[in-house]
Order: structure tokens, then sequence, then C-alpha cells
């Protein structure tokens, strides 16, 4: 499986391919960082990160999207430019079909360095191990895209299996009531016909 990781930004976003799955080993695709200015209007700005954004997708053709869910900070000029940047590479996976994932920084760290406490540098070394890269991404962003991606990879694929099996047991409980319900009535007309 190959997902595409978003650290959604206005003035840096990070973005990040990922390819494996679980138990597997993960390879890095690629890696980089969007950058528009910050004197554009936030239109433009949008406009470029689409465009980039869009490119990637053409050229890795992920089969999943994962984002970094918008979270609430003491600045809120910040929030309101990665609310906007992060709505980007969701309509992006949703024009292509692809399923997204949404997750905090806190599950990103914890899947990723085992603590949802990890700073930048734990959770940038922790990419570089797992992916087995000769140095580490820079910026933080172009990580943390990495680290978005290697989250769902992880996750995603628990989640699928635990639904997958959630599923499966749904389906063998409704065929036994099935099977129930349709005995029911036969025993019914026997007892019936028995009586006359």
């Amino acid at each position: 499986m190959r997902v595409f990781g978003v650290d959604p930004g206005l003035t840096r976003c990070g973005l990040g391919v990922v390819e494996g799955g679980l138990g597997k080993p993960l390879r890095m695709i690629a890696v980089g960082v969007v950058r528009t200015p910050t004197s554009d209007q936030p239109a433009m700005r949008l406009l470029a990160l689409q465009i980039e954004i869009d490119e990637w997708m053409a050229r890795y053709e992920p089969d999943a999207v994962a984002v970094e869910r918008v979270f609430a900070k003491a600045n809120i000029k910040g929030i309101m430019g990665t609310a906007q940047a992060s709505a980007v590479p969701m309509l992006a996976a949703a024009r292509r079909g692809l399923p997204l994932a949404m997750h905090t920084p806190t599950e990103v760290k914890a899947a990723v360095t085992g603590s949802g406490r990890a700073d930048k540098a734990q959770v940038t070394a922790m990419v570089t191990r797992i992916l087995r890269l000769d140095t580490p991404p820079k910026p933080a962003d172009a990580a943390d895209a990495l680290a978005l991606a290697i989250c769902q990879l992880w996750r995603g694929a628990a989640q699928n299996r635990l639904q997958e099996a959630v599923t499966a047991e749904l389906a063998q409980q409704a065929k036994a009531r099935q099977t129930k319900e349709v005995a029911r009535p036969a025993r019914r007309q026997t007892s019936e016909s028995g009586s006359r």
C-alpha cells in the first residue's frame, strides 16, 4: 500500500509518500516541502499548493491520503492557514476517490515513537530509522509528512483488520439469525398440522 502524507501549512506544507504495510518493511518513495510566499494572497498560495499536490498525486499514485488534523493553538492566524491548507489534500483525495485519514499530532507521535509527547527531533529520528534513511528528512514539515504516512500504514492497516473481523462477525451473526428465522415458521406449521 502507498500512502501520501500531508503536513498542511500555507508557508510550508510537508509532503511524503511511503509504501509498505503492517508487518512489512516501509520504504520512502518521495519527500518534499511546498513553500508559498507570505506576500502572496491566500487564494494564490492555496492554488500553488493545489497544483503541487495534484502533481504529486498523479506522479506517485497513492492508495490513500493521510492529513494532520488541525488542533487548537494560541495562534488563531496560524490555525486558519493550516485549516485552509488541510482542505487542499482532502479535496484532492475526494476527487480521486481515495480513502482519507485524519490523524492528530499526538496519534502520529504515538504511532511513530511510542509516545504521544515526543518532540519534533524524536519524530524525525524515528522516521529516519523506520525508513532506513541515510540522512534525516528536513525541514521538520517533511519528516512530519512521512510520519503521517507511516502512522496511516500502521494504524490504518490494524484498523482495517479489526474492521474486517467485526464485519465478518456481524455477517456470521446475521446469517445465524436468518437461519433461525427460516427454521421457526417450519416448526409452527408442523405443530399446527399435528394439533388438527
